[in-house]
């Protein structure tokens, strides 16, 4: 797949790391994302707003605004680490299932395993991956793609090489996907190529953001990411549904969230896609 027939989205993190200062709702993203010259969106189950029970409305106004609805990201206050949990947190992750099923090619992308309470590091890993094991066994039953979404934050679970390597040993990779995230491996890999050539059969779908060398997060190509370089591997993928999309974490995009996912989209078209 060249460069050129990529498609291009916007996580609407980008807006939900705002916090109380973000005021808006749903319809605020799609009319921005798709100003900005995106073709997709994926929306996150905080940012959903008064869509959550009504995804017949959600994709009217997805039609208004000429964009795809790429993924939905979904997270959970257990962190997916608490055996306890595990039933509640596939309840709601069936919830969201039936919601990306109504959008054609729609995935369910789940976040990163997190520490939230005390015990073994290893015995997390396992109850991890069973949850994630089991919420892909619920997406293949509803036609529904699920991925796992490593990340950097505070207390993950999922940082390091070792730690993918661990979890990938675990996790059933015909059940569960990868959306590697190139801000978050780059914090915690040396060498971000290497993982990504590693697990390539595991891609779905590409998140790209950037980070300085003592890896703060930067805007699109003001960091330290070889971008064309992962693209080749990502595009590669034999399971890459050919969607790249951008998060934008940096204090550039706090102050004005608008006028980043715009810059970043530009940043995107000289890379040519």
């Amino acid at each position: 797949m060249s460069i050129r027939e990529l498609k291009v989205g916007c996580q609407t993190f980008t807006w939900e790391m705002l916090g109380k200062n973000w005021n808006g709702g749903p319809d605020d993203l799609l009319e921005a994302i798709a100003k900005g010259g995106y073709a997709g969106i994926e929306i996150t189950d905080t940012m959903i707003g008064q869509y959550a029970d009504r995804s017949d409305d959600f994709a009217a106004s997805l039609k208004k605004h000429g964009l795809t609805l790429v993924s939905f990201a979904m997270g959970s206050k257990s962190g997916f680490t608490v055996r306890q949990e595990i039933d509640n947190d596939l309840g709601t992750t069936q919830r969201w299932i039936d919601f990306a099923a109504a959008f054609p090619g729609a995935l369910v992308s789940i976040g990163s395993a997190t520490v939230v309470s005390e015990g073994p590091r290893e015995a997390k890993f396992e109850i991890a991956s069973e949850f994630y094991n089991r919420a892909g066994e619920l997406g293949k039953a509803s036609g529904v793609d699920i991925a796992v979404h490593p990340s950097s934050h505070h207390n993950t679970l999922l940082f390091d090489r070792a730690d993918y390597d661990r979890i990938f040993s675990l996790i059933d990779k015909n059940l569960v996907g990868w959306v590697p995230d190139t801000g978050h491996i780059l914090r915690g890999h040396g060498d971000i190529l290497d993982t990504l050539r590693t697990y390539q059969d595991r891609i779905r779908y590409l998140h790209l953001k950037d980070v300085d060398a003592n890896g703060k997060w930067a805007m699109l190509g003001k960091g330290v990411c070889d971008t064309p370089a992962v693209i080749d591997i990502v595009a590669a993928a034999p399971r890459f549904n050919g969607w790249l999309v951008l998060e934008e974490e940096s204090d550039t995009a706090a102050a004005n969230p608008v006028a980043a996912v715009r810059a970043n989209r530009e940043t995107m078209r000289r890379y040519g896609a």
